[in-house]
């Protein structure tokens, strides 16, 4: 297959050479279809030319988008070197990496930064979650790939960021139903508007599945606002969102011979122990900016929240008999916090920004056992109690300077210190006192060098250091049985470097490459897995590298074409031991250096096709391929490559006070099975989780307008 992808991409590009070269020709003035992409992900609002980094904007607008509107995997698939998958399992959340970076998390998202607003949703050791994101009353996602995520702290494989629309001039009203197979269906409402200094974005949306596969129903409930008050040479934002999601079902995943047998069945020990997991997480937050003079900018934000989580497991009750198992039933609850101060001089040739930052999360982890009896499913025995406090605190500065006039240097360094503590309340007989504490340090510094070769070219190299630490739950048990964290665990320490070129040909196309390296010392792999408990260590060097492209095309006034390829090799550079199955408490199984990574395919395309503007007729096609993906360390399977087609059409109808918008969407059009995503390393061998078949979606959207 990357024959023939590679005859593909040459003739796309063989296709698209003429246009771009017609379009280059063109006058600016005549062809000035393509928005002017401004970014923020640096820190301070720059055009995406501008700045020596991979990064992208993609706009977010529901009213506007022939989508469900849930899932920001729905939004990022468009973004070169981003590989988002749907799980068709909400129990889970989604699968996100960035250039192989993240792909060994089995749940939630770990190796990427996360943000909404500002305000972190990734927690101080690095995992995070995307669930609360609303794309309903959002603006846009912005995606930094590449060394300066770095300056964003631990994990920083990339740094991910959505941001809510501002209240508009005019008070808007918004409507939204969107219905779809296997019992899909989300409704919404949005108000947004201004008075005067004020501006508010308030949004409350619905959303609930009976699901592709067997139990893997789900609800979610979901509101976020957004307050502000701009008094010319100061503002003031508050963000408050919430996310509930009771008793969603977990299908698990399931063997290869499963997956070929029937796709939308799961594992028996899914149902038989009612598998499911809830969700209540409640946040506020408030940022304060305030010009100083006509050169200096302070920054304040401060966070706080509430993240509750009770996920029941299928572990069978025998295992449970080991005195050393938590439980089948893991409960979860938990406050975090944080705050960010900045301060930023802007004077051409040179802008500054140095900053703090601390976080902090205070959770208790408790296990119970998964049965009462005869009956599974069900809270019983206490079995695990402890509590786990993380945090972090960061100093930062960046600078850029524009030392000549087609030359300007960008670069920064962040020290960053995490730390980890413990506290086992669950000493009981043999069970021993895992109390323990840990912390991490390090500095990373990254350079980043831009020419504007012309009004519409511009070349960058960068480089840069970063560091990942152990989550919690990979730090939580030793691999050699004893008691405490694992002391002996170290960060990730990765050497990153790009090369890119990002062109603007005659206002009517942007194409972006680059090519990039990072190498990894001390990756984090499984070390042992008996007894209920996964222990991990350091397996020595790894290297992702490869090549990315995005291109944004205005084909004519309403004809438009945006194409992101992904080309990567990720391989441990050492070899190593590892563990196949459970239990396993002595890693056997060679793992020889040159292997890939699991988890991250060699080869993503996305191509997507609109016709039509905000009012009539619009209709559009998309293809996404995604090349076959190893599913362990051992390399001795892989989920199958896929190429998943959708097609839509839909009707703007202009109304007296308003527009009404329409939409029909055909998801997985030729109805193909294929693997949605993957559980890397699982130890049931139940790697795969099936995409659904094809699913017919309904949309409306109404927008009230004063």
């Amino acid at each position: 297959m990357r024959t023939g992808l590679t005859g593909f991409l040459g003739s796309a590009l063989v296709l698209a050479a003429p246009v771009l070269a017609e379009t280059a020709a063109a006058p600016a003035e005549d062809t000035d279809k393509l928005p002017t992409v401004v970014v923020t992900a640096t820190r301070t609002a720059r055009q995406a030319e501008d700045v020596p980094a991979a990064i992208d904007a993609v706009p977010v607008d529901t009213a506007d988008r022939a989508s469900l509107g849930v899932n920001v995997s729905e939004v990022l698939e468009a973004v070169p070197g981003v590989l988002a998958r749907n799980r068709q399992n909400y129990a889970q959340d989604e699968q996100i990496s960035i250039r192989g970076f993240g792909a060994r998390s089995t749940f939630g998202v770990r190796g990427v930064r996360l943000f909404a607003d500002g305000i972190p949703a990734s927690m101080p050791d690095g995992q995070g979650q995307v669930s609360h994101f609303n794309l309903d009353s959002a603006d846009r996602v912005e995606v930094l790939r590449g060394p300066f995520s770095a300056l964003y702290g631990n994990s920083a494989g990339g740094v991910i960021q959505i941001f809510t629309a501002d209240g508009r001039e005019a008070d808007e009203l918004r409507l939204g139903l969107v219905g779809a197979s296997y019992g899909m269906g989300r409704a919404s409402v949005n108000a947004r508007g201004s008075e005067g200094l004020f501006g508010y974005n308030l949004d409350f949306s619905h959303f609930q599945t009976d699901g592709y596969r067997d139990h893997s129903a789900a609800r979610r409930e979901s509101g976020n606002a957004k307050l502000s008050w701009d008094f010319g040479t100061r503002s003031l934002t508050v963000i408050a969102n919430s996310v509930y999601i009771p008793d969603a079902d977990d299908p698990l995943g399931v063997t290869r011979a499963q997956y070929e047998a029937d796709p939308r069945r799961v594992a028996a020990v899914a149902e038989q122990f009612d598998t499911r997991k809830s969700v209540d997480q409640k946040q506020v937050g408030a940022i304060f900016e305030q010009a100083i003079g006509g050169a200096h900018t302070l920054r304040l934000m401060a966070y706080g929240g509430r993240r509750e989580v009770e996920q029941y497991l299928a572990i069978p009750v025998a295992t449970q008999s080991n005195p050393l198992h938590a439980g089948g039933v893991i409960d979860l609850d938990g406050d975090y916090a944080g705050a960010d101060a900045r301060w930023t001089y802007a004077l051409d040739p040179i802008e500054l920004t140095v900053g703090l930052n601390y976080d902090e999360q205070d959770q208790a982890r408790r296990g119970y056992e998964n049965f009462v009896g005869q009956a599974l499913g069900v809270r019983g025995r206490l079995r695990r109690n402890e509590n786990n406090v993380v945090d972090n605190f960061d100093q930062y500065a960046q600078a850029t300077w524009r030392f000549a006039e087609r030359w300007s240097l960008m670069a920064g360094v962040r020290h960053s210190k995490v730390s980890f503590d413990m506290t086992d309340r669950y000493v009981v007989g043999t069970n021993p006192d895992d109390s323990g504490s840990r912390e991490y340090s390090a500095t990373s510094p990254v350079a980043g060098l831009l020419f504007e070769a012309s009004p519409d070219a511009s070349f960058y190299a960068s480089w840069g250091k970063g560091f990942e630490t152990p989550t919690f739950n990979e730090l939580g048990y030793r691999n050699d049985g004893g008691s405490g964290l694992n002391f002996g665990l170290l960060p990730a320490r990765t050497r990153s470097g790009e090369l890119g070129a990002k062109w603007r040909l005659g206002r009517s196309a942007a194409l972006d490459v680059a090519l990039f390296r990072a190498d990894t010392d001390d990756e984090i792999a499984v070390a042992t897995n008996a007894g209920g408990r996964t222990s991990y260590r350091n397996v020595g060097a790894a290297r992702r590298q490869g090549a990315e492209a995005g291109l944004r095309l205005a084909l004519s006034d309403d004809l438009s074409l945006r194409l992101a390829a992904t080309w990567l090799e990720a391989t441990f550079r050492s070899g190593f031991l590892t563990c196949t199955g459970t239990p396993c408490t002595n890693p056997t199984t060679p793992v020889a250096a040159g292997t890939r990574i699991p988890g991250v395919p060699r080869t993503d395309l996305h191509v997507g096709l609109t016709w039509g503007g905000e009012h009539g007729w619009r209709v559009g096609a998309q293809a996404d391929y995604v090349s076959s993906i190893p599913v362990n360390d051992v390399g001795s399977e892989s989920a199958p490559m896929s190429v998943v087609y959708a097609a839509d059409v839909g009707y703007g109808f202009e109304l007296p006070n308003g527009r009404l918008r329409s939409f029909v969407r055909v998801d997985n059009l030729f109805d193909r099975d294929y693997v949605g995503s993957v559980i890397v390393n699982d130890g049931n061998g139940r790697y795969y989780e099936p995409g659904s078949g094809r699913s017919i979606m309904l949309g409306l959207q109404w927008v009230w307008a004063r």
